[in-house]
């Protein structure tokens, strides 16, 4: 099999957890959902990981994340930083957040020498969903996304925000960021909906730079406009018939959206572990 490497989008955990070490366990030893991403990695088939995160974390994630994954997996590291734009464009003063999803993927640039998978740090994607994407972009040249069943991406306690697809003949013709879906949407809870799992090859790196500057000089909101990978992707698809592969999965999304959610998330890993997927 060719090589493939995951990229995880990590510069917001600092931020959302109010410091790394404050990340929520939810295995029996103090794992975090991005262990149990590299383990299901790992097993499809990767070959690498890198990490998007901020500089200022750097030695916070090395520690409590990054010598773990390097037991098991090569491991390397980009950083997303607001001041990382062309050189003539001038950073709001007011401005204190990243430029969103796209930009990460931009800052892993001179890192990245393979085709990959992109996930979040947080999100818990299931072991399937890695086999299904790598098989993918290992053997084939068109991007691609894992596509989940709305109904198995939602929290009992809030609504989350949501990538709705409209998808034909397994290609998928559009992408709607939906952000306050809860189990009592009028959407159907079988639409396919993205939750950032994507696979590219090296050429989405010059596409993601293309739409970089136009994104800076348009923007409504220069303090907290958001440059989102999704955005990309679809307008790649309206504007130049590029092809992307949905690849579907009936995988149940976990995460920790709100702190009611963690204990749903602890049972569930502990239920995969009594069935013998992970490691108790």
């Amino acid at each position: 099999m060719n090589k493939s490497e995951l990229v995880v989008m990590a510069a917001g955990m600092g931020s959302r957890f109010g410091g790394l070490k404050q990340i929520t366990p939810v295995g029996p030893n103090g794992e975090i959902i991005v262990d149990y991403s590299i383990n299901d990695a790992v097993k499809a088939g990767f070959s690498k990981s890198i990490f998007i995160i901020k500089k200022e974390i750097e030695k916070d994630f090395r520690e409590a994340v990054g010598k773990r994954i390097e037991k098991i997996m090569d491991v390397d590291y980009a950083f997303q930083e607001i001041d990382k734009v062309p050189g003539n464009f001038q950073i709001p003063q007011d401005r204190t957040k990243p430029w969103g999803t796209a930009h990460a993927i931009l800052c892993a640039k001179d890192v990245v020498c393979a085709p990959f998978a992109v996930i979040n740090a947080d999100d818990f994607y299931g072991q399937s969903s890695f086999k299904i994407i790598n098989d993918f972009i290992t053997n084939q040249n068109e991007m691609c996304m894992v596509g989940y069943r709305l109904g198995n991406t939602l929290t009992d306690n809030g609504s989350v925000s949501r990538g709705v697809c409209d998808v034909e003949n397994g290609y998928l013709k559009s992408v709607t960021e939906h952000t306050s879906l809860d189990k009592n949407t009028s959407i159907s809870l079988d639409t396919t909906v993205s939750m950032n799992m994507w696979g590219f090859n090296l050429s989405i790196f010059d596409e993601i730079e293309a739409e970089f500057t136009p994104f800076l000089k348009s923007m409504a909101n220069p303090l907290k406009s958001e440059f989102f990978l999704p955005s990309v992707v679809d307008k790649m698809i309206k504007e130049k018939g590029a092809n992307v592969r949905v690849l579907n999965t009936e995988e149940k999304w976990y995460g920790v959206t709100y702190k009611q959610d963690v204990e749903p998330v602890q049972a569930a890993i502990l239920s995969f572990i009594k069935q013998g997927i992970y490691k108790g």
